[in-house]
């Protein structure tokens, strides 16, 4: 069996990067690793996502979509699926999160996020790509992660299962008003970290996109509260509301009420799966840094299970994991 390093250079090599320089590039919540390819003026990427706990398809699928669509997903320039590998455009360096931290012009780059969003909501009509739907199963499997995960490593003891059967058929009954919002592509991880600003295009194109791997077809309120209620960074409320306005502005037919329910719904539904997973990746995968997190998600999560979509998850929560249990739980040893 060739190990994986030898499958790499030789991937390099059969597309022309043998002889390129290599350095690591991202870190990943995932099995994924990407390294930074040079070779005088010229730059890629290599997306090494290893099976059979990765695939690269659906990146594959949906980059193709989206550049389909007028959108600046990378380009791939080789693949290897059976192996797991791709060569990708490189889009730089400029992500959102380091233009903030540069005093970049917050109002701005959140404004060209919302006009992808406005203008991917009107091109994308079903496409050509499998892609899964976001159906309830998946979204009831990923508000499980804060039961399994979370709430274990603050209480000292699992879930009862008649206490976790509870906690999911609320989350069931509430899933309905998350699903009275239009569906369109939902690309998930839709926050500063995955998004790029490419100085060299022009309009929504400016707006370079990553880690779409795991897009479905769902309410478009879902990458509505990925932007605005971001795990790794304060959303001021006046920003997220102003432009909460230009998009039904682009949208007059929508139903205010009826919108602002599914993003409550979803935005929960959300936060509650990140607790989850931040929690899995320390006790799991020995990757505490995530846990540094959760007080934000849970500013998050307690803002949305104020609304009335949400009232039956709200006594939920207030019972079962009151406020003195949102806590960070202590990063597991010896990991």
């Amino acid at each position: 069996m060739t190990d994986r390093s030898t499958l790499i250079d030789r991937f390099l090599a059969d597309n022309g990067w043998g002889d390129g320089d290599r350095g690591p590039l991202a870190d990943d919540a995932s099995f994924r690793r990407y390294e930074r390819l040079t070779r005088g003026g010229e730059r890629a990427v290599l997306m090494d996502a290893p099976p059979p706990q990765e695939d690269v398809r659906p990146f594959a699928a949906i980059a193709g979509v989206l550049q389909d669509l007028g959108f600046s997903a990378p380009e791939i320039r080789a693949r290897d699926v059976e192996n797991g590998l791709l060569l990708l455009e490189d889009l730089g360096d400029t992500t959102y999160t380091r233009v903030l931290a540069d005093g970049g012009d917050e109002e701005a780059l959140y404004t060209l996020a919302v006009d992808v969003l406005i203008e991917l909501h009107r091109r994308f009509n079903g496409g050509a790509a499998d892609i899964p739907d976001y159906d309830d199963a998946r979204l009831l499997d990923e508000a499980a992660l804060l039961v399994d995960w979370y709430l274990p490593a603050v209480t000292g003891a699992p879930l009862s299962t008649a206490a976790r059967d509870e906690y999911l058929a609320l989350w069931q009954a509430a899933l309905a008003a998350a699903r009275a919002a239009p569906s369109s592509l939902v690309l998930r991880d839709f926050h500063v970290d995955n998004l790029m600003l490419l100085d060299d295009r022009s309009g929504v194109r400016a707006c370079g996109l990553l880690d779409f791997q795991d897009a479905v077809i769902g309410p478009v309120t879902y990458d509505l509260a990925s932007l605005f209620e971001d795990a790794r960074r304060d959303v001021p409320p006046g920003l997220a509301a102003r432009l909460m306005d230009r998009y039904f502005a682009a949208f007059p037919t929508l139903d205010r009420g009826t919108v602002e329910a599914s993003y409550a719904v979803l935005a929960a539904q959300r936060s509650a799966k990140i607790l989850g997973i931040f929690t899995r990746l320390d006790r799991r995968d020995g990757k505490p840094v995530y846990l540094e997190h959760i007080p934000r998600v849970w500013h998050w999560l307690e803002g949305d299970l104020t609304h009335p979509a949400l009232a039956g998850l709200k006594a939920w929560f207030d019972d079962t994991l009151p406020p003195s249990l949102r806590r960070t739980p202590a990063p597991q040893r010896g990991c």
